[in-house]
């Protein structure tokens, strides 16, 4: 600190042609040329030495201290406290004036708001400060620097939404903030001197993306064409999931609470569940519901901590994973929540909203959830998407349908295939052709839970696609194009619902509503000549009426104003609307007296045909030429000049002008209240339209089934309630079919369960035979049979399913603590606690992950128990011989089965000591009677095993079967030995 405090005193006032004088005075006193300085001269390299190094550590100091800003993080968010007190960029006694009202402005929103990157609008671009600004110029690669206290980044107001979204996808919570106050109104109030105020007006996280400020639909055009590229799009399911555990210390049980709520689209799903402490039942529910964001208490259980840390982990992109949030576990208590639960239903009284006491009737678990979640929403202004009766949904319901487990779910890749979680090669991926949005959504839950159960709704569905397939009506063909390049009419009503839609969203959903409600209507002769099918007649002949309500609110708005989103234009028709009438009608008057002001003007400069100007956004602008100033009466205001004119206000049209800027900035205030209104007045049709949606995504999934059964060779299946079968001629793997292509047919195969006769089939063959891919295949073929799509097979007659459960493949999980052997028995385990004689049960090589004998005596055992105890429709593959003993013991309910193979013999011949491994051809071909090998050593060829290797296997093998065979001859020998001798000694008892 010494340089900083050594005073500097320097003259640089005189110079003298280039040549400064600086230093002592001479003896006559006169200042030494730089030059010819002498004795002095150090000492003034010195100082200016020390001027530079005292900028150079102050710079430096600054720097410093700015990398030093308290941190909090809370949730899945990140933020920086910028409170005075907390602040290490400041010395601890600074002051609260040091601070800049901005940045004091900022540190008291920022207070209120820890776990959030505050967006401040500030003019022109929204700014970040602090931590929240490092944070922000990382995840959006833009540039931060230090400005006074904080550093400091900031981006364009025109690019907000992308920016958002982008910090939203990194699982950040952004808030932002906008000035409430305008320019004009602020100038006449009592504050003109002080800062604008701010407000949060806004936030979001992955599963609350509803806003204009979200909103993609910068332009309408844009939306239609698909030009924003970069914005990143919301997925196709956005679930906010929160979870309530409760222990139950007399039965020892744990009861898991299940909310899910996508706000984008108001669809919420509830659940109640024992579970065990492999958490299985909360797995298989999250991973069909795929949440972006997962709301728990704190004190939430190590195991189900464990669970979800694993789900988000296991994503395949780092900006995908889940956010958590952590919330105060005394909000998930019941007392707290049936309060909160209880004061929110009290004060919702909107048409179609759920009572108090049909909320009451949940169970206490799911009250445990909705509380917090009630309260979480309410800070996105999101909480009116609960009060809908319709909305609700058991996601489990046994009487509902199919349950599949998330073992089920990943080993038969029904949403995302197992190599790299994309979606090509899934069972979804064969299924859905559906052309919008919302359509790809049901698709996707009538794979994950919504199985109709009854045989009559099965039916319905089939009778449609064949409809669909054999019918070539204008009906049918006019509504497949009007589904055609739809936008997610599902999301934009929800949307407005929530009061958050932009002028051209709305108009977007409103004016395609509008469209389909009267091309529908148009085409209601030829639905009811020309349709036979009871659920396309239904949809078709009632969507129309359900869309009526969206032609009125079309007919307000001007198309020009809402495209652009000028929402003082917005209302074409103002006299729904009194409050904007009269602001106009006020406007006008001021106008009036403006335009009658122009005739003194002309009188005052003797000017006849003058009239006003405009430039640079200053309006009514006297312009007089400078050789005329003369004639300009002294108390005009001088606004702008050039060369040749000046540009002046009369005292008179300061003050109304002034008046007319005040008027304009109240009518933007004004219509964006009645902005809000109108969207209310149509949020009360959000039911009916949401409605009408559904009726046009069950369209749109039906004309995705139909064009899944031209793929060719697919038939309608026969579906009986009571039958417990399955019985399939010629069916192939739906998704490899489809990889494979026309040049490479998958084989068909053959399938006959039956539950009262045969209903267990053991199958063996060659290592890479097809067995896994065939007892896939039969559980797809079932799933797509459940949901009315055509199959894959020639024909087939099913039951229906209560679940199917599958046990396959090896691997550990190391996060829970588990190895192979583990896993593979706890997924065995609880298939065995939830099948029933109505479920299909595949277990794939059970016992491989430990020795030998206990894997054939593991096997061997359960697959007993479930032919014996179960009776459960079975498929069991294994590589052990001694199962196929079963057959013997229960051949009324068990067969043998094995994947067909050709053995070649080597084509050049060896040594007689030297053994060859074998080489098979692989039929993948179902075959009765059990395969006496596996034949592995035919795979290690095909893995590029070295040769030396190869047949040092061989060798090996050869050598241990010899020993086997050696060690059963003998024990045969033995028996027939003691068999012999036991006959001639038998006399001798007699």
């Amino acid at each position: 600190m010494f340089l900083i405090n050594t005073p500097i005193k320097t003259d640089f006032s005189r110079q003298r042609r280039g040549t400064r004088m600086i230093g002592k005075r001479g003896k006559k006193g006169k200042k030494r040329p730089l030059q010819n300085r002498g004795k002095g001269a150090p000492e003034v390299w010195l100082k200016l030495s020390f001027l530079v190094i005292y900028f150079f550590f102050f710079f430096f100091y600054k720097l410093f201290l700015s990398k030093f800003a308290k941190t909090e993080r809370t949730g899945g968010g990140k933020a920086v406290n910028l409170s005075p007190q907390s602040d290490v960029s400041a010395p601890s006694r600074r002051s609260k004036s040091i601070y800049t009202p901005l940045e004091q402005q900022v540190m008291q929103l920022k207070e209120k708001h820890k776990d959030a990157l505050l967006a401040v609008e500030c003019g022109y671009k929204y700014r970040f400060f602090g931590e929240d600004a490092a944070i922000a110029a990382k995840e959006l690669n833009i540039v931060c620097h230090l400005d006074h206290n904080f550093m400091t980044c900031s981006i364009p107001t025109h690019r907000l939404f992308v920016h958002v979204r982008r910090l939203v996808s990194h699982g950040h919570k952004v808030g932002v903030v906008k000035q409430t106050e305008t320019s004009a109104i602020k100038a006449s109030g009592a504050n003109r001197n002080a800062l604008f105020t701010r407000q949060l007006s806004a936030l979001y996280t992955k599963s609350t993306l509803v806003g204009e400020d979200v909103n993609p639909v910068c332009k309408l055009q844009d939306v239609e064409e698909g030009v924003c590229g970069d914005v990143v799009l919301d997925p196709p399911d956005s679930f906010l999931l929160c979870i309530s555990e409760s222990w139950n210390k007399l039965k020892k049980e744990l009861t898991i609470g299940l909310v899910a709520v996508q706000p984008s689209t108001g669809d919420v799903l509830l659940d109640c569940f024992p579970d065990g402490e492999s958490r299985s039942e909360l797995e298989a529910r999250v991973l069909k519901i795929s949440p972006v964001e997962i709301l728990v208490p704190s004190d939430l259980s190590e195991q189900t901590h464990r669970l979800l840390q694993s789900i988000s982990n296991a994503s395949s992109q780092a900006d995908d994973r889940v956010r958590v949030e952590r919330r105060d576990g005394a909000q998930f208590e019941f007392t707290s929540a049936m309060n909160t639960v209880t004061d929110f239903y009290c004060h919702t009284q909107e048409k179609g909203a759920r009572s108090l006491s049909s909320v009451v009737s949940l169970e206490s678990p799911v009250i445990c959830c909705l509380g917090p979640l009630i309260q979480y929403l309410q800070e996105f202004n999101l909480e009116r998407v609960l009060s809908s009766e319709s909305s609700f949904l058991h996601l489990s319901c046994k009487s509902e349908g199919m349950m599949l487990s998330a073992a089920t779910l990943r080993n038969l890749e029904v949403l995302n295939n197992q190599t790299d979680g994309g979606m090509k090669g899934s069972l979804l991926w064969v299924l859905d052709h559906t052309c919008t949005p919302f359509g790809k959504r049901l698709m996707r839950k009538w794979l994950f839970s919504l199985f109709p159960s009854q045989p009559l709704s099965i039916t319905e569905r089939q009778d449609a696609v064949q409809e669909i397939l054999e019918s070539d009506s204008l009906a049918i063909n006019s509504t497949r194009s009007l589904l055609s390049h739809l936008p997610d009419l599902e999301r934009g009503i929800c949307s407005i619902y929530h009061k958050k839609s932009s002028t051209q969203q709305f108009y977007l959903i409103s004016s395609c509503l509008s469209r389909l409600g009267r091309e529908l209507e148009a085409l209601l002769p030829a639905i009811n000549s020309q349709i036979r099918s009871a659920l396309l007649r239904g949809f078709l002949l009632d969507t129309p009426e359900l869309l009526a309500p969206a032609h009125n609110f079309l007919k307000v708005l001007s198309e020009s104003a809402a495209k652009s989103g000028n929402k003082t234009e917005l209302f074409s028709d103002l006299s729904g609307f009194p409050v904007l009438q009269e602001r106009r009608e006020q406007i006008q008057t001021v106008l009036n007296e403006i335009q009658h002001h122009r005739k003194e003007i002309r009188l005052t400069l003797k000017a006849p045909t003058l009239d006003y100007t405009a430039v640079s956004g200053q309006e009514f602008l006297i312009e007089v030429k400078n050789s005329l100033s003369s004639t300009v009466p002294p108390n005009w205001i001088k606004i702008s000049s050039t060369k040749a004119v000046s540009r002046y206000h009369s005292p008179f049209l300061v003050e109304r002008y002034k008046k007319l800027l005040q008027l304009r900035e109240q009518l933007l205030l004004d219509c964006q209240r009645e902005w809000i209104n109108f969207l209310d007045q149509f949020g009360e049709h959000y039911h009916t339209m949401k409605r009408a949606i559904s009726h046009l995504a069950t369209m749109d999934c039906l004309f995705s089934l139909a064009e899944v059964a031209k793929q060719g060779d697919y038939c309608r299946p026969d579906v009986h309630e009571n039958l417990r079968q399955i019985i399939i001629r010629d069916g192939r793997h739906p998704a490899i079919d489809l990889l494979m292509g026309e040049h490479n047919q998958y084989v068909p195969n053959h399938t006959e369960l039956q539950g009262d006769g045969r209903r267990t089939m053991i199958i063996t063959g060659p290592n890479m035979g097809g067995k896994s891919s065939y007892i896939r295949q039969v559980a797809l073929i079932c799933v797509m049979a459940q949901i009315g799509s055509y199959i894959p097979a020639s024909e087939a007659y099913l039951g229906i399913l209560d679940g199917i459960f599958t046990r396959m493949g090896a691997s550990d999980n190391i996060y829970k603590g588990r190895s192979t052997f583990m896993e593979e028995l706890s997924e065995t385990s609880e298939i065995i606690s939830r099948a029933t004689d109505r479920s299909l049960v595949i277990l794939d090589e059970l016992g491989r992950g430990t020795s030998t004998h206990d894997g054939i005596a593991i096997a061997y055992a359960t697959l007993e128990h479930f032919i014996r105890v179960v009776k459960a429709l079975t498929l069991f593959v294994t590589h052990y011989p001694p199962l196929c003993e079963l057959e013997r013991v229960y051949p009324e309910h068990v067969s043998n089965y094995h994947m067909a193979f050709l053995l070649n013999e080597p084509d050049i011949a060896t040594d007689a000591d030297e053994v060859q491994p074998e080489f098979v051809t692989f039929l993948y071909r179902l075959t009765a009677g059990a395969a006496g090998r596996s034949y592995g050593l035919n795979v290690a060829r095909l893995a590029d095993i070295p040769d030396p290797v190869l047949h040092t296997a061989a060798h090996k093998a050869q050598e241990l079967e010899n020993t086997v065979n050696a060690k059963r001859y003998s024990k045969h020998t033995h028996l027939s030995q003691l068999l012999h001798n036991a006959y001639f000694l038998l006399p001798c008892f007699w």
